[in-house]
């Protein structure tokens, strides 16, 4: 990282370059990059009311963050896993999605990239729209599931109840109905011939194709946090509160 006052003099466009990460950064304190790359991070700032101190904070933050490995999430309870997988939802519909809508739908795209930028334009709201419904389809079909398995384990249904509840809709049923949105990247992949790029395309297009290529990266590792860790748990917690109830029932 340059010291505080070189940064402050370096255009916008450079400070993207060397760092695509700079670009999310700046979505997140309201600054599209692409409609300054020739403008000061000093300038920039002044025109947006925002502190450059603190986004040079906010983007250090960013790149020390480090996500849980599958080894440590598998060895937290359940209700540690839903609260992550719930908070990586939150920072997808809130950060991630709106940060790549912006650019697709505010890059002013070099002619070859014209038709492309169209299409994208047309594709990337349909997938928006489908996952942000795979998200909530989850929380109040999933998740719920998972809520009042625990309350039925706690003692907080009568036996009868809870036995119904059980045999309702249960967790192999739903892991059955589980999409794994890498699928629903595939005609972006295509559209992008898989985010390869020329060396000499302009920034605004290798910075959007990163970001397309890390968040699908992202939707990947999060599909298999629940394939293979959430619903397994979810799977023993179920079996295990009927196996409790039946003996409760047999022996009264």
């Amino acid at each position: 990282m340059q010291s505080g006052e070189k940064v402050n003099k370096t255009l916008v466009g450079d400070l993207v370059s060397e760092n695509y990460v700079f670009a999310s950064v700046l979505h997140y304190f309201g600054i599209s990059f692409y409609q300054y790359p020739t403008q000061s991070l000093e300038q920039v700032c002044k025109k947006h009311k925002v502190n450059p101190s603190q986004l040079i904070a906010e983007l250090e933050s960013w790149a020390s963050r480090k996500e849980p490995t599958p080894e440590e999430l598998y060895l937290n309870p359940i209700e540690v896993l839903v609260a992550y997988l719930k908070k990586k939802h939150y920072y997808f519909v809130r950060q991630e999605l709106p940060f790549l809508s912006n650019m697709i739908s505010g890059i002013h795209p070099d002619p070859d990239f014209s038709v492309l930028m169209a299409d994208l334009r047309i594709m990337f709201p349909l997938f928006v729209q489908d996952f942000i419904h795979h998200i909530h389809e989850e929380e109040s079909r999933l998740f719920k599931r998972i809520e009042l398995l625990q309350d039925i384990e706690e003692g907080n249904f009568a036996l009868y109840d809870a036995l119904k509840i059980l045999e309702k809709d249960p967790v192999d049923k739903i892991a059955d109905a589980h999409e794994i949105h890498d699928d629903e990247m595939e005609g972006i992949r295509k559209l992008t011939s898989n985010y390869s790029l020329n060396a000499d395309a302009p920034l605004t297009m290798k910075v959007l194709y990163h970001e397309l290529q890390n968040f699908e990266s992202e939707l990947i590792i999060h599909a298999q946090i629940e394939d293979e860790l959430l619903f397994p748990k979810a799977v023993e917690l179920e079996r295990e509160a009927i196996r409790k109830i039946k003996n409760k029932i047999r022996i009264n």
